[in-house]
């Protein structure tokens, strides 16, 4: 560990803040000298303060430890390349539309790789009413089942919920041209345009 990396993140961040170092120090219940002491890389912070700082100054351990605060190149806003996050743990699912660490029960999560749907996952579409149904013969078991639907253009995202034991039917705004997307909880994120 790099301890002047760390520091000047600590610096970064405090000043970020609008906090002197005694203010910084007082939030931590320690000596403006401590705060200087880090901030020099001549020493770093406890194991037993790291939650705490990170809460206080806005930034994951990790990244305070790393020494390294990496800003995100603009994406432009495409939505249909957003990352797609589920957590193995819970089933939360989230997603971004740039580089970003995304955590969930106390783990890093990694973006999931969308492969082009096989015909196992091919999703069936069809117009009815002006509206885009979407179903699926793909089992709906309690362990193998796909999780969420989304439809993605250049500037939306609509996700749609799935539950096992459940009918996979979906009713969308019938849109020109999009990116279907399903994640199997068993087999991972398909795409397919429609």
């Amino acid at each position: 560990m790099d301890y002047e990396k760390v520091g000047q993140v600590i610096l970064t961040l405090r000043k970020e803040k609008g906090w002197t170092q005694k203010e910084l120090a007082d939030r931590l219940h320690l000596s403006d000298r401590t705060i200087s002491k880090w901030e020099r890389g001549a020493g770093c912070p406890d194991v037993s303060l790291l939650t705490e700082l990170s809460i206080l100054l806005g930034a994951n351990i990790e990244e305070i430890l790393d020494g390294d605060l990496n800003a995100n190149d603009f994406v432009g806003g495409n939505m249909k390349k957003s990352n797609y996050f589920v957590c193995d743990s819970c089933g939360n699912i989230s997603l971004n539309t740039g580089n970003a660490s995304v955590s969930c029960c106390g783990r890093k999560l990694t973006p999931l790789t969308a492969k082009k749907a096989s015909d196992a996952h091919l999703l069936n579409t069809e117009t009815v009413d002006g509206e885009l149904y979407i179903s699926s013969d793909h089992p709906m078991d309690k362990d193998h089942y796909i999780s969420f639907l989304a439809f993605a253009t250049g500037d939306q995202v609509l996700v749609i919920k799935q539950y096992p034991e459940w009918a996979l039917q979906a009713r969308i705004a019938n849109r020109k041209h999009g990116m279907l997307l399903s994640y199997c909880t068993e087999h991972g994120l398909f795409y397919q345009h429609v």
